[in-house]
């Protein structure tokens, strides 16, 4: 029983980041799966009344089904996310099928254990056991599966240890079962096993086609950190980066978005010492700052350290971004943004926010009233904050909803766009503890001597010209974190005309 629950809520987890990579809004989906997967446990307890004789037998048979589903689960929702849009159809019969499964286990272990313990003690023994390896499974996906193993190999190392823990009551109650029944058993464990061991060998390539056929480029890296699915994909010279399967950049037009992000943000700053990027593990912000001589100390904070990792050492990024993280102005941070700003105690002449879309609530807290006020407490008096804010056309509502939010933190702002081919078109809010107009922008001079790909004097004027809101956005709320509103307009977009 402990070695069931360890394998159930991994089982659990596993489906749970499945659905979040796939579906999107993490905690949405792990409400969704878990009290699935308890309702269909349930349903299981309520089967397995059903059972009458042979309880051993059936105990076995639904550990070898757990095994196999739970073995290539991800394999599964990979291939079918690949080619159809009906993946979560996929996870969610799965996660019935499951927690069916998982339903019926214990009510089996314990008319198994009746025959060896009375009830008291058979009850406390037998959910006692499943709760601390339910603790332990968590801990093990936590900190060494999803970190380590990632979602190609945790299933398998779930299944195997269901079909192992289950061979060895086999083994020990193989007399309380017939010949005939022992025989089969033998049978399907020897299938089984090979299964998943053929599953483990090919699971890589398997996982990785059904992810190719969703992205139009070569992929050429991958991988699945605690925090995120990072993928790089190639076409003819250039390479782009998706993290959950969204596009962040391309190396073919990265600085149409990163030149005015930077140098229109610095060109009004007075002063241009300590600066803080939040986001950004690519390295091409710290790239397009440390342009400026006078620029002395950059601190960049990153959730994830495997993208810090990437954007130091991997060769495309180290080539994207100049070797900027080498660089004896810059250090990195591996922590969360919100807590980072909560703890730090520094003053900077430019805040810049380079963070993926807020398409869930998890980032929608690093787009509330409670961040911006943050930054706006870490920021000089003379100083410039910049947010990313996704796209004026695409999803309207949410670009003007954090517009409104960073007013009601105290900022003037500046709202800023411009084409990204790539991207469509792509824009920020600009953030001033003093007002801050069109006109202060369209008069920057940008300094030929910072050889810029393409941002120059003429190009910034037409960065805050903006015509009409394609939507009417005079009901727009701001986001907090108790009413978060913007993932919810962000989603609203018209993502489809992308």
């Amino acid at each position: 029983m402990f070695a069931t629950g360890f394998s159930g809520i991994v089982a659990e987890y596993i489906l749970s980041t499945l659905a979040s990579y796939f579906i999107g809004n993490a905690i949405l989906q792990f409400t969704l799966i878990v009290s699935i997967m308890l309702f269909a446990m349930g349903l299981g307890s309520r089967l397995s009344k059903s059972f009458n004789s042979n309880i051993i037998f059936y105990f076995v048979i639904t550990e070898l089904l757990l095994s196999v589903l739970v073995s290539f689960s991800a394999i599964a929702s990979y291939l079918v996310y690949g080619f159809t849009n009906i993946s979560w159809v996929v996870i969610y019969l799965l996660s019935i099928t499951i927690g069916l499964l998982i339903g019926l286990e214990i009510p089996f272990a314990t008319r198994i254990n009746n025959d060896f313990e009375e009830l008291r003690l058979n009850i406390s023994n037998i959910l006692e056991k499943d709760y601390y390896g339910s603790l332990l499974g968590g801990l093990f996906f936590a900190f060494v599966g999803l970190p380590y193993l990632g979602l190609t190999y945790t299933p398998f190392v779930l299944g195997l240890l269901n079909l192992g823990v289950s061979f060895w009551l086999f083994y020990v109650l193989k007399h309380e079962i017939s010949k005939r029944l022992g025989r089969l058993i033998k049978i399907l464990y020897v299938l089984v096993l090979s299964a998943i061991v053929v599953g483990a060998c090919f699971a890589k390539p398997l996982v990785l086609f059904g992810e190719q056929a969703k992205y139009k480029d070569k992929i050429v890296f991958t991988t699945q950190t605690k925090y995120q699915k990072i993928v790089i994909t190639k076409w003819n010279a250039w390479y782009s980066l998706y993290i959950n399967g969204n596009q962040q950049l391309s190396t073919f037009d990265e600085y149409l978005y990163h030149e005015p992000m930077v140098h229109v943000t610095l060109g009004l700053a007075k002063k241009k010492t300590s600066i803080l990027v939040l986001g950004g593990g690519d390295g091409c912000i710290v790239r397009e700052l440390l342009k400026y001589d006078s620029v002395t100390a950059i601190t960049l904070v990153d959730l994830d350290e495997a993208m810090l990792n990437l954007g130091a050492n991997h060769t495309i990024f180290k080539d994207l971004n100049k070797g900027a993280f080498a660089n004896a102005k810059v250090r990195t941070v591996a922590a969360d943004a919100f807590t980072f700003l909560e703890q730090d105690t520094g003053l900077y002449d430019a805040i810049l926010v380079d963070l993926p879309d807020p398409n869930n609530v998890d980032l929608n807290k690093l787009y509330t009233k409670a961040f911006y006020k943050l930054c706006h407490n870490r920021l000089t008096k003379d100083g410039v904050f910049i947010t990313q804010a996704g796209s004026p056309y695409y999803a309207t509502k949410a670009f003007y909803c954090i517009a409104k939010t960073l007013r009601a933190s105290g900022f003037y702002t500046m709202p800023m766009h411009n084409q990204v081919l790539t991207l469509g078109e792509w824009g920020w809010v600009i953030g001033m503890k003093t007002p801050v107009t069109a006109s202060a922008v369209a008069h920057l001079e940008i300094n030929k001597d910072l050889n810029l790909k393409w941002l120059n004097t003429a190009a910034v004027k037409g960065l805050t010209a903006f015509g009409k809101p394609l939507v009417d956005t005079s009901a727009i709320r701001i986001n907090t974190i108790f009413d978060p509103k913007l993932y919810v307009y962000y989603k609203q977009g018209n993502w489809k005309l992308y």
